[in-house]
């Protein structure tokens, strides 16, 4: 009998460790080559791992949450030859790949779900198919993916499917039910790993190492409203929607012309200010994992559609997973929004090494005085923060007030 060792791979970050995300196989799990066997995390994203080699699962190294070195040994194979091999698994197998080529002709509709019958394995080695933000969906919502039915290639779950299941009422897992009056000792224990634990590190070094502070100021987007919907109204075939992100992002990117010093990193082992020609945005978006920044390159250089289009594709990216850690790095400053839950002010944490975040609130209706009359306008706060080893506060100021005059009187000539 022989064996195949596989060990803990370099993902090229320069990173000598990775966290253990989740098995995908357990111990005695037949696989074939290319399968993928688990998630690992990084700094930068989450990674999928195939398997290197057709075998059997002889033995794993670590648990979800553990991280690891470079080089450490991470599964041990047995490799075909003295080893027996159950074949009823390649007829499993076999039957689901036949099974999900009918699904794919069949047309798109969610089929009555039959929760109470259990489900075969999705592949050979028993795992079933699916994306880590499925399952981390599955598993909020208490459904088990073994009752869920996939239509994907050899019954991979997908998002439709398992939205299809939650609509038709499928079986969820039993939940504890508390009268809101009734005492309780009950508590949970959630440990911190993959997305989450990279955030709780990273904003704990941002607030530790880095002197914030914030600035607040309210500004009239009322014209840029009527430009927003003006373009929307004139869009041509294939461009898309516009929303006030592009606009704040070409307005951002006027402003900092000026200002040179607020689009930078700041390498503090070196004491080195790194300012940034070109305006690489970072984007705030909220996934199921946690919160990810794709990164739009060379904003400065990209019109409002451009942005749209790039802003609409790179968050899909984040929220499913997908984005790779070129998209998740290498931002100058970085804008964050909570304007759809509303909020005056927020507080935004730096995302190091950038030395300044921008935090849209909510744009709302508003009665102002304008040239000795009180008006309805559309008015945003802008709460951004700073690092103040690097940017003073007055040029912070200066730098807002600058954006709010350039919002204010936005025309067809701002594309320019």
């Amino acid at each position: 009998m022989s064996q195949y060792v596989f060990k803990v791979p370099d993902q090229g970050e320069g990173a000598g460790e990775a966290e253990i995300g989740e098995w995908h196989v357990k111990v005695g799990d037949i696989v074939n080559e290319d399968d993928v066997i688990l998630d690992m995390m990084t700094d930068k994203a989450a990674v999928e791992i195939p398997s290197p080699v057709s075998g059997r699962i002889a033995s794993l190294h670590g648990e979800p949450g553990d991280v690891v070195a470079v080089g450490n040994n991470l599964i041990v194979f047995d490799l075909e030859g003295d080893t027996p091999v159950d074949n009823s698994h390649d007829q499993i197998a076999a039957d689901e790949n036949k099974e999900a080529v009918e699904k794919v002709a069949m047309p798109a509709e969610a089929a009555p779900v039959d929760s109470s019958k259990p489900r075969a394995p999705r592949a050979a080695n028993g795992r079933i198919l699916t994306s880590p933000a499925i399952r981390a969906r599955a598993r909020k919502a208490g459904i088990d993916l073994q009752d869920v039915p996939g239509s994907g290639a050899r019954g991979r779950i997908l998002a439709r499917d398992l939205d299809a299941f939650i609509a038709s009422g499928g079986k969820l897992a039993p939940t504890a039910q508390h009268n809101g009056s009734m005492e309780t000792s009950e508590t949970e224990e959630i440990k911190v790993i993959g997305v989450r634990r990279v955030i709780a590190r990273k904003m704990s070094e941002s607030k530790r190492n880095i002197p914030h502070f914030t600035y607040v100021e309210e500004i009239d987007v009322t014209e840029f409203g009527a430009l927003r919907k003006h373009l929307n109204e004139t869009r041509v075939e294939g461009q898309p929607s516009l929303t006030f992100l592009p606009l704040l992002i070409t307005t951002l990117a006027k402003a900092l012309r000026a200002f040179p010093q607020c689009n930078a990193t700041y390498d503090a082992e070196r004491e080195v200010v790194v300012r940034h020609k070109a305006l690489h945005i970072g984007i705030a978006t909220q996934t199921r994992d946690g919160l990810k920044v794709p990164v739009i390159r060379q904003a400065q250089a990209k019109d409002l559609w451009q942005l749209a289009g790039e802003i609409a594709a790179l968050s899909e990216l984040a929220r499913n997973g997908k984005a790779s850690k070129e998209q998740l790095t290498g931002s100058s400053i970085t804008i964050t929004s909570l304007g759809a839950l509303g909020g005056i002010v927020t507080t935004p944490v730096i995302n190091a090494p950038e030395v300044g975040i921008i935090g849209i609130n909510k744009a709302v209706d508003r009665p102002v005085v304008k040239d000795g009359a009180i008006v309805v306008r559309k008015m945003m706060n802008l709460s951004v923060s700073f690092d103040h080893r690097v940017v003073d506060g007055y040029d912070a100021a200066a730098l807002v007030q600058m954006i709010k005059g350039v919002s204010g009187h936005a025309d067809t000539s701002f594309m320019a």
